[in-house]
Formats: structure tokens, sequence, C-alpha cells
């Protein structure tokens, strides 16, 4: 069972889920977040987004949040799917699902991830819209989510 997998192909969200638990008694809590393709985003009309990665960097750098991820919360199993390549408005993009004994740990490790996957793994997205293609931009508001996890030296 792969912890980590960059893919073109869609993903099941329930299935990753089921697989992820199989045969487990341990875990009481499961979360999970599913991120979509928007219609817009820094312009209206987006038609397309494509996502470019450096394979091999790129999934060890979602290992490295994974293996953090793990350090700071009681974790049994944790999975990131993240596709590349061309999607549209819709479909899949991201797929975190953290398990834990208990709530609090799963929750709180689901929503560190996806705030160091928006800002520490290696993809570069452009949007096609109606009127043009562009580069995504990083976001401050993401760096900000992001620094909520920093801990004090």
């Amino acid at each position: 069972m792969q912890r980590v997998r960059v893919q073109q192909q869609a993903f099941d969200a329930g299935a990753e889920q089921r697989e992820l638990l199989a045969r487990r008694t341990d875990v009481g809590a499961v979360v999970s977040f599913t991120g979509l393709v928007r219609d817009f985003n820094e312009r209206p009309e987006v038609r397309a987004l494509s996502l470019e990665h450096y394979p091999g960097m790129t999934e060890s750098a979602l290992e490295a949040i994974a293996d953090e991820a793990e350090s700071r919360w009681p974790l049994q199993a944790l999975r990131i799917v993240h596709r590349v390549g061309r999607l549209a408005p819709g479909d899949p993009i991201v797929l975190v699902v953290v398990a834990s004994a208990h709530r609090r740990a799963a929750f709180e490790a689901c929503d560190f991830i996806m705030d160091y996957l928006k800002t520490r793994a290696p993809f570069w997205k452009k949007e096609h819209t109606a009127s043009g293609d562009y580069w995504v931009a990083e976001r401050d508001t993401d760096h900000r989510d992001a620094r909520r996890w920093e801990t004090p030296s």
C-alpha cells in the first residue's frame, strides 16, 4: 500500500479509504479531504487546469510532509494522492486521508497536510480560460495558513 501517489488517472476517494482501513481495528477516527478543480480562480471561466511536477522530487516532498505529520500526531495510517496532467472543472485533484485512534489528531493532521501541500509540494499549475492561459501564482493566504504549524524556536 503506497502512502503517497502522484498520478494522472482519477481516484475513488471511498475506495482509497476502504483500502487504507482494511483489516484495521485500531482506528477510531478517519478524516479525509478531497480537493476539486474550480471553474474560477484568478480569472473566471476556467476551462481546464494543467498540473506539472518533477517525478521523484514531488513524491519525496510529499513523503516528507507525511513524515512530519506522523511525527506530530499519533496516526495509524495516512494517504496522499495528487493528480497531475490536464483536469477539467469538477475533477478531483487531491485526496488526503488520515486515520488515528482519536478525532482531534486526525482533523489536525489532515489540515496540516493540506496546508503544507499548498506551500511545500512542488507542483506548477496553469489555468486555461476563455481569455487565455496563465500560471497560477502562490497565495499569501496559503503561506499564512501554513505558518500556524511552525513551532517556536
